[in-house]
């Protein structure tokens, strides 16, 4: 089949043809922005899932479903170790700026900009070619304390919104890399939003341990989110996001060759894009057949191997890297992480800080007490098939 007109595009972020299985996410989203334009209070959401289920692709449909009715949005990928309110600062001027166009919001909008410039003084946030040229507002959002101060700010923001007839939404990706006391000052900051019935909406994504830190930082936060579960589609909606690109562009598939896709993918909708495409890639005839199903996952394997796979496993020192093998070797999981000590043959005391730090680079969760799980689908054969079996030939 033609390259040039192949539907899928496997990578990160990156839309695919044909979003199903989401509806009801979706559906809430949208219902929740039509909702934060009328003055009606609704939930924030919290998308949660391991890696390669579509939480940023979600992400930025909701964006624009947000723009599309008249939302003000600010998208933000949070990284390791940068504080919250870096991130936010020329977002939120950027998104004072739009309101200001409104007349009747000039003098709430202002307010929120010289609210802005006492936060970005107090925390002595640096933005660049971004100015706010503005004086300050001394004794708003300059107590140094973010959880004292991102309220207040937030606060002057849903004003300028509502005053402007129109709302904000706050989309932040990697939820699990904000600080603990970041996390805790934007949960503070919902609240009092949320209590004061201005038209600000929060969609985050991020991994399943996302719903414990929450909790952590805030125990009200249960209440104030929505945690929708962001997982493998369902076999019916797995075959439509391969089959319905496919048909789109006039050629077939084989119900055996989609039966071997669902079977080789899990329903992962990034492992459904890459398959799709190296099917697509490969097929000489009008439809894509099991044979080309077959062959596909060779090819598609070894793409995981060298990019979506390996690009983890390299953050990773060689300590964590062991341990994380150990792990694999125990079968698919969840693994309980005394099983992980006695395969290491080190007590579960000595390895807390190893275990710590795998977690807070991303690559495993604790499901539940006691237990351990990889952040990413079918990273266990991943291991196995590159480092033990590998190990066992040589």
């Amino acid at each position: 089949m033609d390259p040039v007109r192949n539907p899928f595009a496997p990578g990160a972020g990156s839309q695919p043809p044909e979003l199903s299985g989401r509806e009801s996410i979706l559906e809430e989203a949208q219902i929740a922005i039509q909702r934060a334009l009328i003055g009606k209070p609704s939930r924030s959401q919290m998308l949660l899932g391991l890696r390669g289920v579509g939480k940023t692709v979600l992400l930025n449909k909701i964006e624009e479903i947000a723009e599309r009715s008249g939302h003000i949005t600010s998208f933000i990928e949070a990284p390791e170790g940068k504080p919250l309110s870096e991130l936010l600062v020329p977002k939120i001027n950027q998104a004072l700026r739009k309101f200001s166009l409104a007349e009747q919001a000039k003098v709430k909008t202002h307010q929120a900009l010289r609210a802005l410039r006492s936060f970005a003084s107090v925390f002595k946030i640096s933005y660049g070619d971004v100015s706010l040229s503005v004086d300050p507002e001394v004794g708003v959002a300059d107590s140094g304390d973010i959880e004292n101060d991102l309220p207040e700010l937030f606060v002057r923001v849903g004003e300028a919104a509502k005053a402007a007839g129109k709302a904000w939404t706050l989309l932040i990706d990697e939820v699990q890399y904000l600080r603990e006391s970041d996390l805790a000052a934007l949960i503070v900051a919902l609240h009092k939003i949320s209590q004061k019935d201005l038209p600000v909406l929060f969609f985050g994504a991020g991994l399943p341990q996302v719903a414990a830190l929450s909790g952590d930082a805030k125990s009200y936060a249960e209440r104030l989110f929505h945690y929708p579960a962001v997982g493998p589609l369902l076999s019916d909606d797995a075959k439509s996001a391969i089959r319905q690109p496919i048909e789109s562009e006039g050629e077939k598939i084989s119900d055996e060759a989609l039966e071997e896709i669902l079977l080789k993918t899990q329903g992962y909708p990034y492992f459904l894009q890459e398959w799709g495409y190296q099917c697509w890639n490969i097929a000489q005839g009008p439809q894509i057949e099991f044979e080309d199903a077959s062959q596909a996952a060779r090819a598609a394997t070894r793409r995981l191997d060298d990019g979506f796979f390996k690009v983890r496993f390299d953050r990773l020192t060689p300590k964590e890297r062991e341990y994380v093998i150990a792990m694999a070797q125990l079968g698919p999981g969840p693994y309980r992480s005394s099983d992980v000590a006695t395969a290491l043959n080190e007590t579960h005391q000595s390895l807390g800080p190893r275990r710590a730090q795998i977690i807070s680079k991303g690559m495993i969760y604790s499901p539940s007490h006691g237990d351990i799980a990889f952040t990413v689908p079918m990273f266990n054969e991943y291991l196995i098939r590159n480092y033990v079996n590998k190990a066992k030939k040589a």
